[in-house]
């Protein structure tokens, strides 16, 4: 089933089958998804579980850097640490992607050269999304010209919180069609969204207009990613999967800083989406210190000893 027939029949759709189908999605049990989030956090992890863990985790990691202050010395220094995290252990995993601003795309596209990270850019007048279509479009196509193999957009929230759904839809398609073969992740701001009802249409609506990914923050508004917001999104890819056959992944951006905190998260990917979301492909991290964390913590089940601060660069 494609995107158009879950909208509608009859194999058309309009502005009203949008509105009709968003407005009809079962609304969120927020105690319930809290209480389900929270019961799943409980789970534990056998040692050797936990290893598979902390190198998957790394694995799906986009290194970002996202401040104004940003020099291309500093992505230069981000992309050496995300292809090779551990440079005393060549077992370690690179990241699966650096993630920069349009403007040092070239700068990531040069440092990693030869290497199979991939390089993110966020576009669309990141982060508040307020700026006109056509300059959101030169935003991305800026970023894929320069190297992006992947596209972080944000959207509109006024438009969306206003019920503008048509306006936000068409805007993901057309920067669908601007990133040409890189992959796109929408980011929600669910922080702005302001209820977890508003998280299942928006993420819904997202995998409607042909995101690649739903991501939950631009990491600049808190509160960011959260356990009942995770819920949610990864039970709309889940359905989403069961009524086309199309996979979509869910990227967590935003306060995960913590080894213990991404495995909690992949257990509930496990638990909630499936076994097959925990690869790269189809589930990420969006963190600048969580790398540092599971480095720490993959090297105390080495050699059983934690390691000083000096261990793994400061980023």
């Amino acid at each position: 089933m494609t995107a158009t027939e879950v909208l509608s029949s009859d194999g058309t759709r309009s502005a009203a089958d949008l509105r009709r189908f968003l407005q009809g999605l079962p609304g969120v049990d927020q105690v319930g998804a809290e209480g389900r989030a929270a019961a799943l956090a409980t789970r534990s992890i056998k040692t050797t579980a936990k290893v598979w863990a902390i190198d998957a985790a790394i694995g799906m990691v986009d290194l970002t850097t996202l401040e104004g202050s940003d020099t291309p010395g500093k992505v230069r220094s981000l992309c050496v640490k995300a292809a090779h995290p551990d440079p005393s252990d060549p077992s370690c995993p690179p990241a699966a992607a650096v993630c920069v601003y349009p403007d040092l795309v070239g700068t990531a596209v040069h440092a990693l050269r030869g290497s199979d990270v991939q390089i993110a850019s966020v576009a669309t007048a990141f982060p508040s999304g307020r700026a006109s279509l056509e300059t959101k479009l030169h935003d991305v196509r800026d970023a894929v010209a320069a190297g992006a193999t992947e596209i972080d957009m944000v959207i509109d929230r006024g438009a969306f919180l206003a019920g503008r759904y048509q306006q936000v839809f068409d805007e993901i398609v057309a920067t669908k069609q601007a990133c040409k073969t890189a992959h796109l992740k929408v980011i929600l701001e669910t922080g702005e969204l302001a209820t977890l009802d508003n998280v299942r249409r928006a993420s819904w609506l997202a995998l409607l207009a042909g995101g690649d990914f739903i991501k939950t923050s631009t990491g600049k508004i808190s509160p960011a990613a959260t356990p009942p917001v995770a819920l949610v999104m990864l039970e709309a890819v889940r359905d989403f999967h069961t009524r086309t056959g199309e996979r979509r992944g869910v990227k967590l951006a935003g306060g995960i800083r913590t080894t213990k905190e991404a495995v909690r998260y992949l257990v509930m990917v496990n638990e909630v989406a499936g076994p097959e979301w925990l690869t790269p492909t189809l589930f990420r991290f969006g963190a600048s210190s969580l790398l540092n964390d599971l480095l720490q913590q993959r090297h105390k089940l080495t050699t059983g000893a934690y390691d000083g601060p000096d261990y793994v660069s400061l980023d």
